[in-house]
């Protein structure tokens, strides 16, 4: 008995392809499947085919070998990733989507497509200024889209970003800014952090100490240097390596030897 490998979009594709290679009806085939693949987000992270392995009698494969034809391509296994985006909805149901050229809209169609593969029954609206695109998700699993920190929401909003520049064609060459926000989020955590950082700014300078705030991501540690930026008795810095960096306050140091005085 020999065994063939075969790979498709899912497992009905990559059945399909056997059967068309080994001239085999499907019902004259026996397999097991290795990998039932996965669509990824967008056709552009995480996208893996369908794996089966085909048990082929030997005298089937005789039979094969004298009869096959020239090889039949499936040309759906051979689709750019954006066009297998946009063939997901011809199947099982889904959503269909179109690829619009606006960046608009294309933001709002891709933020679409990776929200409601994290969850149901979420809505996207969008807005647009001279700076950036604002993409707002309301509806659905919030606590999902947001994750810890904040990081899942910077993670789409990341890719979102890229998969605009990459298919806009009517910006003349410059950067399209995307901001994401789920249902208010960015705000409040704005909003928070000022407090906080004001809180701790104060009290570094009443016990001219540093003190360190953790572990943040690079859009909360730019919200705290820019809410502290204009106090003159602390000065802010980063510390670390990689992306979640430590922020510390500083109080400065005439404002200590003004407090020593006293």
């Amino acid at each position: 008995m020999s065994s063939f490998e075969y790979e498709g979009k899912n497992v009905d594709k990559a059945i399909k392809k056997a059967c068309e290679e080994l001239n085999l009806a499907r019902d004259e085939i026996h397999y097991d499947i290795l990998s039932h693949g996965s669509s990824g987000i967008f056709g552009f992270a995480g996208a893996k085919k369908a794996r089966i392995l085909v048990n082929l009698p030997e005298k089937a494969r005789e039979a094969e070998t004298e009869s096959a034809g020239p090889e039949v391509e499936n040309s759906n296994d051979t689709m750019a990733p954006q066009d297998q985006f946009l063939n997901d909805g011809d199947s099982g149901g889904r959503r269909q989507y179109e690829f619009p050229d606006n960046p608009l809209d294309l933001g709002r169609t891709v933020l679409q497509r990776i929200v409601d593969s994290i969850t149901a029954d979420a809505k996207i609206s969008a807005e647009e200024s001279s700076e950036r695109i604002f993409l707002n998700v309301t509806g659905g699993n919030a606590g999902m889209l947001i994750g810890k920190k904040g990081q899942t929401l910077e993670a789409i909003q990341s890719l979102v970003e890229k998969i605009v520049n990459k298919h806009n064609n009517t910006n003349n060459g410059d950067k399209i800014r995307i901001q994401v926000d789920v249902e208010g989020y960015l705000e409040t955590r704005k909003a928070n952090l000022e407090k906080l950082a004001m809180r701790l700014a104060d009290k570094s300078k009443r016990i001219s100490k540093p003190i360190s705030l953790g572990q943040m991501s690079a859009y909360d540690r730019r919200i705290v240097h820019l809410a502290l930026k204009d106090d003159p008795g602390v000065r802010t810095k980063s510390r670390g390596d990689g992306y979640m960096r430590k922020l510390v306050i500083f109080p400065k140091k005439n404002i200590l030897q003004r407090q020593q005085l006293h």
